[in-house]
C-alpha cells in the first residue's frame, strides 16, 4: 500500500480547491478496465479502482495488487493521462476545456491544429514566468523545421537528426536532455518464419547499430542492446555484453532454421520522425542475410489503430516497428510489451521465466535488487532472441531546437507539455 498526503492550497484552473475527491475520481477511471483509458497499459496487474480508497480530506491510500517499489512513478506524468481532474468529469469532454491546476490555462484549441494557454495566477507553483503560450500541431517533422525556420514558432520538441541537419548550423540553440526515447522492432512469435527462435536471432545479428546512430543520429544516441534498460535508469546492469553484428553466424541460424536461402516478409510501421529511414536501414541489413523484408509505412492513425489485438496494424503485425516515449523507470517497457498479457505485446511473446523475473523487478524497493534482477532479464532475452525483447535500437538523447530571440532564457519547466 501506498499513502500519499494531498498538496494544500492548489486550486483547479475553475478556482475549485483540489481534493482527495478528486484524486480517488481520476484514479479509479483510469484503472477501470470500462473505460479502456491508455493508462491501463500501466495499471493492468498493479492497481483496481477498489484500490484507490480516501483515508480523510487530504489523505489518499492506493491498495495495490501487488508489491511495487516504483509506484510514485506510475502516478505520475510518467503514466498516460494521469492528469488530476475534477471529480465526475466527462472524458469524452475533456479536450473542451483541458481542466486542470497547471501553471496555464486553455484560452483556445482546435483539434489537430493549434491550442492556447494563458498564465493561471493561482498557480500553486508561483505566476509562471509567460502570459501565455500557442502550440502548434504538426503531422510530421519537415514542416516543424520550416515553422522554426521562418519565425511561426520560437521551439520544437524532440526532432531528430535526420531530415533537421540545417539546425545543427550553429544559428539555433540545441538542448539536449538524456531520455529513455527508444524504437522497438517485433517479429510475431507464433507467426513463420518467427516462430523459431533462430531466425529472429539472424535478424537481430544482422544489424549494424553503431551505423544506425552514426547515420540517422549523427552519434546523438546510443545502441540498443535488445532489452527495455536504457542507460539513463540506475537499475541498467551495465555488465551485460553488448549484441553486436555477426553476418556469419546469422546466415547459420537461418540455414539450420531451414531458411538457407532467406525468405520474404513485410514490416509494417509508422510515418513518424526518423522511423521511416530506420526502417529501411533494417530492411537494408537483412539483405545481407538473404531475408527481403517489403515495408509497409502507415500514417500513425491506421498504424495504431483501436490499440487493441485484431484492431492494429502495430499489434497484428507479422513484423512491426515502433516508437516508446520517455519514462522515469523501465516499469511499463518490462511489463506492457513484453509479458505474456501484456496489452502492447506486438510480438506476442511469452515466457514464464522473463514474467517472473519482471514481477521480481517491480516488487524490489532498493536499487542492488532491481540491477541484480535486470542483469538477469538483460542476460535471458537475447538467450532467448532479440524478438522475445524486440528492442534493436535505443535513443538516449531527446533534442529540443530554439530560435534565437532577444528576451530571456524561457524555463522549460513552467511550459505545458507538447510540440511547438
Amino acid at each position: 500500500m501506498w499513502t500519499f498526503n494531498i498538496r494544500q492550497g492548489v486550486k483547479f484552473h475553475d478556482g475549485s480547491p483540489l481534493t482527495a475527491d478528486d484524486v480517488v475520481y481520476t484514479f479509479q477511471q483510469l484503472s477501470d478496465p470500462k473505460n479502456a483509458s491508455n493508462a491501463l497499459s500501466t495499471f493492468t496487474g498493479v492497481l483496481k479502482p477498489a484500490g484507490v480508497v480516501k483515508v480523510d480530506a487530504s489523505t489518499v491510500a492506493f491498495h495495490l495488487e501487488a508489491p511495487n517499489g516504483n509506484f510514485p512513478y506510475i502516478v505520475s506524468s510518467d503514466n498516460y493521462n494521469a492528469v488530476i481532474v475534477p471529480k465526475g468529469t466527462d472524458y469524452a469532454k475533456y479536450q473542451k476545456t483541458f481542466i486542470g491546476t497547471g501553471p496555464f490555462k486553455l484560452s483556445s484549441y482546435s483539434q489537430n491544429v493549434s491550442a492556447s494557454f494563458v498564465a493561471n495566477p493561482d498557480y500553486w507553483g508561483g505566476a509562471p514566468h509567460l502570459d501565455g503560450t500557442t502550440f502548434n500541431f504538426y503531422a510530421s517533422q519537415p514542416p516543424q523545421v520550416l515553422a522554426l525556420q521562418g519565425g511561426q514558432v520560437d521551439v520544437i520538441v524532440q526532432f531528430v537528426v535526420e531530415g533537421a541537419q540545417s539546425l545543427l548550423s550553429g544559428s539555433y540553440t540545441i538542448i539536449k536532455l538524456k531520455s529513455a526515447n527508444h524504437r522497438e522492432l517485433s517479429m510475431r512469435n507464433d507467426m513463420a518464419p518467427f516462430t523459431d527462435p533462430r531466425v529472429r536471432q539472424a535478424i537481430a545479428l544482422s544489424l549494424d547499430r553503431p551505423g544506425m546512430v552514426s547515420a540517422l543520429l549523427q552519434g546523438d544516441g546510443v545502441v540498443g542492446n535488445d532489452n527495455p534498460f536504457s542507460p539513463k535508469f540506475p537499475s541498467t546492469n551495465t555488465s551485460v555484453p553488448q549484441r553486436v553484428q555477426n553476418i556469419a553466424k546469422a546466415k547459420q541460424l537461418l540455414s539450420a532454421a531451414g531458411h538457407p536461402h532467406g525468405f520474404s516478409t513485410t514490416l509494417t510501421t509508422e510515418q513518424y520522425e526518423e522511423i521511416p529511414q530506420l526502417a529501411q536501414v533494417i530492411a537494408e541489413a537483412a539483405t545481407k542475410i538473404g531475408v527481403n523484408i517489403k515495408l509497409k509505412v502507415e500514417t500513425q492513425t491506421a498504424y495504431y489503430g483501436k490499440a487493441t489485438y485484431g484492431n492494429s496494424d502495430w499489434l497484428d503485425a507479422i513484423m512491426s516497428l515502433v516508437d516508446y516515449g520517455d519514462r522515469g523507470v523501465p516499469n511499463v517497457f518490462l511489463e506492457a510489451p513484453l509479458t505474456s498479457s501484456g496489452p502492447w505485446n506486438a510480438a506476442h511473446f511469452k515466457n514464464k521465466t522473463y514474467d517472473g523475473l519482471v514481477k521480481q523487478y517491480v516488487a524490489a524497493v532498493d536499487l542492488q535488487t532491481q540491477r541484480s534482477l535486470a542483469g538477469k532479464i538483460e542476460t535471458l532475452l537475447p538467450q532467448r532472441d532479440a524478438a522475445r525483447d524486440p528492442v534493436l535500437h535505443r535513443w538516449a538523447d531527446r533534442e529540443h531546437a530554439e530560435r534565437p530571440r532577444p528576451q530571456p532564457d524561457v524555463d522549460l519547466g513552467h511550459l505545458p507539455q507538447g510540440r511547438v
